[in-house]
């Protein structure tokens, strides 16, 4: 855990955040959080880094996502690097999905 994002104000953002119940929800909640461009960018490194563990090149993310190469290798090193974020959500989301 990073202990320069760790503080009372975001254990509060994601306590209110393991409030949201439905996509509705989430959808309002975010929206009056978050900007639009906000949002859409980490909908967008999310998606970057499903098609990074799907072993996508560089290029194709690009052309799928339109993310610059710097937001791919900036996820790509979250994926490597980091604290097994996105892996955690992504082994969840697969079982739902079965």
């Amino acid at each position: 855990m990073n202990k320069r994002v760790k503080d009372a104000n975001t254990d509060y953002l994601f306590r209110a955040i393991m409030q949201l119940k439905t996509e509705d929800e989430c959808y309002a909640f975010f929206e009056d959080v978050c900007t639009v461009r906000e949002l859409k960018s980490i909908s967008q490194r999310l998606y970057v880094a499903k098609l990074l563990r799907e072993k996508h090149v560089y290029n194709d993310i690009v052309g799928k996502t339109g993310a610059s190469t710097a937001t791919i290798s900036r996820v790509n090193r979250s994926l490597q690097f980091g604290n097994d974020g996105y892996d955690m959500v992504f082994g969840r989301l697969k079982k739902h999905e079965e």
